[in-house]
């Protein structure tokens, strides 16, 4: 049976349609705007659906005149089908007993703070300025929360990927797993500023070869870059697994040639001095069906989830209460 992973993007899209959206409004609740659609006992209110498009309006009024009319009435066509989507998902969620703790909320939360690398006081700026306060955010959080529990427990626990259809996939696009050569590099690049004169690029030079010295002495690469953090005449980073055809000419060369753990003399590029470390090295050809195993019973998952899903959903739109009253 496969572990439980968060929807993919597709799913996303559905279920996030009312995150930051505003979801309907409850039939009892004070009506004061115009009603675009009713899902069961509840509404879609015009304010709902202009509020899901002002994040397109920019898109649309930089086309040509005689398109924005049209290109706004399709777009609110789709916004309109997802916030019936995500309201008819929210029902059922309500019907089964879904609960979703505060503390999962907070959790939730500081996820997305920290993905976005963003302070919870900037957060809550930015919703002001969409006219969002962070209690509302919670509540939608809260609610998306409930609807993912509930895909999970309504359609992936019923999704099998069997070791047959991994191998045929395996099989059938071994092209998509052919490996290339690559070599994991982390540099120290000494950048030339523009209109160098020889003078300072002596000196760049030279503070490039004591990196290097330093290096070769043993010092430990954390150490080395601690101690370099503070000059901003040096760029230092993990360039990760670089393959051939993707780097300067000049640096690849010398990068391919080195064995796993050495360090480079100083390369002198167009744009710079550089001095490389090798952390490691991996050749080409096919990549084994165990190594590949996870990527491709993900694809297939997610392949099967789509498609269940969509099924899923129609059935919820087939047994609700579904009128549309816009445009």
């Amino acid at each position: 049976m496969p572990k439980e992973k968060p929807s993919s993007s597709t799913f996303s899209i559905i279920l996030c349609a009312g995150l930051l959206l505003f979801f309907p409004h409850p039939l009892s609740g004070k009506v004061i705007d115009r009603i675009v659609a009713v899902v069961n006992d509840e509404v879609i209110t015009l304010s709902d659906l202009n509020k899901a498009f002002a994040s397109f309006r920019k898109n649309i009024d930089n086309l040509p005149p005689q398109e924005q009319e049209k290109a706004e009435v399709e777009v609110k066509k789709t916004l309109l089908r997802r916030l019936i989507d995500a309201a008819l998902i929210a029902q059922e969620a309500k019907k089964t007993g879904i609960i979703v703790k505060d503390e999962e909320v907070t959790a939730a939360l500081k996820d997305v703070l920290s993905r976005r690398k963003i302070s919870l006081t900037e957060f809550s700026q930015e919703l002001a300025r969409q006219g969002l306060t962070l209690e509302t955010y919670r509540k939608e959080l809260r609610d998306q929360l409930m609807r993912m529990r509930l895909i999970r427990r309504e359609i992936r626990a019923r999704i099998i990927v069997t070791d047959e259809e991994i191998g045929n996939y395996y099989r059938s696009h071994r092209n998509e797993y052919e490996g290339k050569e690559a070599v994991r590099v982390f540099q120290f690049l000494l950048p030339f500023p523009s209109g160098i004169q020889t003078e300072e690029k002596v000196k760049l030079k030279k503070k490039a070869e004591e990196i290097r010295t330093r290096l070769l002495s043993g010092e430990a690469l954390e150490q080395v870059i601690s101690r370099l953090s503070s000059d901003r005449e040096i760029v230092s980073g993990d360039l990760g697994y670089v393959e051939k055809g993707t780097a300067l000419p000049e640096v690849e060369r010398v990068a391919f040639s080195l064995e796993r753990g050495s360090i480079s003399e100083v390369i002198e590029s167009s744009v710079g001095f550089h001095v490389l470390l090798v952390a490691d090295k991996k050749g080409g050809g096919l990549k084994p069906l165990e190594e590949v195993r996870e990527e491709i019973l993900n694809k297939l998952e997610e392949e099967k989830l789509e498609k269940k899903f969509e099924e899923w959903l129609e059935t919820l739109r087939s047994k609700a209460h579904i009128e549309i009253k816009w445009p």
